[in-house]
């Protein structure tokens, strides 16, 4: 894997640790209250499963799953933020900016591309542009 993308990719597949401290708040609230992942879900119209990958943060808990579960455990949105080290933020803005900085081209920008170089009246001027994108891309990659 080229040196410029590892980073991404290790972001990518890592949860967001925003998503790991919320999911360990509903765990502890629900361990609190004596309820199993399976209760919850059901009160939710999920699986146990689902409640497990929310409370080990792989899967994000989107808003309005998340004011649900706040009704559901009796407690605040806001509860689930509580004692949010600061190093949490950093980190979750920090794996925004990584993965921000590696994105991929969009397909517009790809259509965009092959179209004006499909527009190159000269098929040598075509293989030089063609051969710069390699060297380019190939020094980024080793860079």
């Amino acid at each position: 894997m080229p040196r410029q993308l590892e980073g991404a990719w290790t972001v990518r597949n890592k949860p967001d640790p925003v998503d790991v401290h919320v999911g360990g708040r509903l765990r502890d609230r629900r361990q609190l209250l004596g309820l199993s992942q399976g209760e919850i879900g059901a009160r939710l119209g999920l699986s146990w499963q689902h409640i497990q990958k929310y409370e080990r943060g792989t899967n994000r808990i989107g808003a309005s799953r998340l004011y649900r579960l706040s009704n559901v455990l009796g407690v605040p949105i806001s509860f689930f933020f509580e004692g949010m080290p600061v190093e949490v933020a950093a980190a979750s803005k920090h794996r925004a900016a990584v993965i921000a900085d590696d994105a991929t081209p969009t397909p517009r920008e790809i259509r965009m591309l092959v179209r004006a170089y499909s527009r190159l009246p000269a098929a040598p001027v075509r293989r030089q542009i063609f051969a710069l994108i390699k060297a380019v891309a190939w020094a980024c990659s080793d860079g």
